[in-house]
């Protein structure tokens, strides 16, 4: 099971420059907080999976669909229940309210979907290079990168990953350890489930904060911070093809800007 959404594939965003990609993404965020009616945000939708489709990053997508689905039903829901409006439809939803609603969930999902296609195709590396090339503090690129590799470690840390059939054993997790002491995490409802999930907490942060420990020791080990002007194995740079995406990106924004603006 791979924790981490990076896809080691070859495609035309893959190959963009790290800085390029971190662009696109603002861009989309920008091109979302415009609006709230259905339509623009169903486009701008649109232009996403096909900009994941290009980059063969839209197979995270089925990782994360209860999510999205999920924020839809719930945005549209309370949207539409406490929303005013002046055309009521069923109970207290009203149209404007269902309209609302419908476009802020799918405001929340494209963002989610343009977070996702960015992570799926740009490495941890990459990131971390293009952030610093961007004049970011090294500091809180190595932080921004940190968050990214923590998340998978934590997750891996709650479950029961089993290893390859090839390797004799499991590896011995914290659900795992519960489990062997008696605690049952499949029977009963969605609601028993989840309360039987709470004594996991403590174990999985202190997993955590040991773990932190340790690499604040580590880098603190190795001079992390000493002032040295650092090097990178890794090389970016810009190409034809990060222009062409940057102007493209670009029409594309100021035609959203442009519908925004002028009704």
């Amino acid at each position: 099971m791979n924790l981490f959404l990076y896809l080691d594939r070859e495609s035309p965003v893959h190959r963009l420059d790290p800085r390029t990609k971190i662009f696109l993404l603002l861009g989309s965020f920008v091109a979302a907080v415009l609006f709230f009616q259905p339509g623009p945000l169903l486009a701008l939708l649109a232009v996403l999976l096909l900009y994941g489709a290009v980059g063969r990053a839209l197979g995270n997508l089925r990782r994360v669909w209860f999510l999205l689905l999920s924020i839809a039903l719930i945005s549209t829901v309370s949207w539409s229940v406490f929303a005013r409006g002046s055309t009521p439809l069923v109970w207290r939803v009203t149209w404007e309210g269902l309209r609302y609603g419908i476009g802020a969930a799918i405001k929340i999902d494209s963002m989610i979907v343009s977070g996702l296609i960015f992570l799926s195709t740009t490495r941890t590396e990459e990131i971390v290079l293009g952030l610093i090339r961007l004049r970011v503090p090294y500091q809180a690129a190595f932080a921004f990168s940190l968050a990214i590799r923590m998340v998978p470690t934590i997750i891996g840390t709650a479950l029961a990953i089993r290893m390859v059939p090839t390797i004799i054993g499991t590896v011995v997790t914290v659900a795992e350890a519960q489990r062997s002491r008696g605690l049952d995490l499949e029977s009963g409802g969605p609601v028993q489930r989840l309360r039987s999930h709470v004594p996991l907490l403590v174990p999985i942060f202190l997993h955590t904060l040991r773990n932190t420990d340790q690499l604040a020791k580590a880098l603190e080990s190795r001079g992390f911070g000493a002032g040295r002007e650092r090097t990178s194995y890794l090389e970016i740079g810009f190409h034809v093809a990060d222009a062409f995406a940057l102007i493209l990106a670009g029409l594309i924004l100021a035609m959203f800007i442009a519908i925004r603006f002028t009704g």
